[in-house]
C-alpha cells in the first residue's frame, strides 16, 4: 500500500493526496430524488453537454436507519451456529485436504466445534447486550434534496436543458 507519505519519502516526489473539497459550481436544478438527479445528468450527457462540469450535490443530508427484523434467542443461536458451521465446516476441509489419509475426521470436527463456539460467541455478545439492542436494522445516508452544480462557463447553457426536460417530463 502506498500512501502520499511513502511516496514523498521514497521517491522524492508527493503527489497531491485526494481530500475532500467542497463542490463548486452554480445550481442548475434541484431535484427530490437522487435517481430524478441522476436522470438530468444523463439528459445532459445525451445533449452532448460537457458532463465533466456537473456535480450532484446531496443537501441536509440524513441517517436513516431502518428496522428490519427483531432479535431473539432462537435467532441468535440459530445465526451463531450456522456461521460458526459454515467455518468450522470450512477449516475442517482446508485441515483434511492438506493431511494425508485424515479422512472425513476433520471435517466433522471443525463443524461440529465451529458450530458450539458459534453458538457460544453469539450468545456471550447478545446476552452483554441486555436488551438494549433486540433488533436488526440497515442505515443509510440520504438527502433532502439533490442540487446539480455546473461549473459558470457552461451553467446557462445546462440550465436550459434541464428546464426543457423538466417542461417535457415533469421532474
Amino acid at each position: 500500500m502506498t500512501t502520499a507519505f511513502s511516496q514523498a519519502t521514497f521517491t522524492g516526489a508527493a503527489k497531491t493526496p485526494q481530500l475532500p473539497t467542497m463542490p463548486s459550481g452554480w445550481p442548475i436544478a434541484s431535484y427530490d430524488s437522487y435517481e430524478d438527479a441522476q436522470r438530468a445528468v444523463g439528459h445532459l450527457s445525451t445533449k452532448d453537454f460537457p458532463v465533466q462540469d456537473v456535480t450532484i450535490v446531496g443537501v441536509e443530508p440524513l441517517l436513516v436507519e431502518r428496522i428490519t427484523a427483531k432479535l431473539t434467542w432462537g435467532k441468535v443461536l440459530g445465526s451463531g451456529a450456522m456461521s460458526g458451521a459454515w467455518f468450522g465446516l470450512f477449516v475442517g476441509v482446508l485441515l483434511s485436504l492438506f493431511t494425508p489419509g485424515a479422512g472425513l475426521l476433520p471435517i466433522v470436527i471443525g463443524l461440529a466445534s465451529g458450530l458450539v463456539f458459534g453458538v457460544v460467541f453469539g450468545a456471550i455478545g447478545y446476552g452483554s447486550a441486555r436488551g438494549k439492542r433486540d433488533f436488526v436494522s440497515h442505515s443509510q445516508v440520504v438527502a433532502r434534496r439533490y442540487d446539480v452544480l455546473c461549473q459558470p462557463r457552461n451553467a446557462e447553457t445546462g440550465r436550459d436543458l434541464l428546464a426543457k426536460l423538466a417542461w417535457q417530463t415533469g421532474i
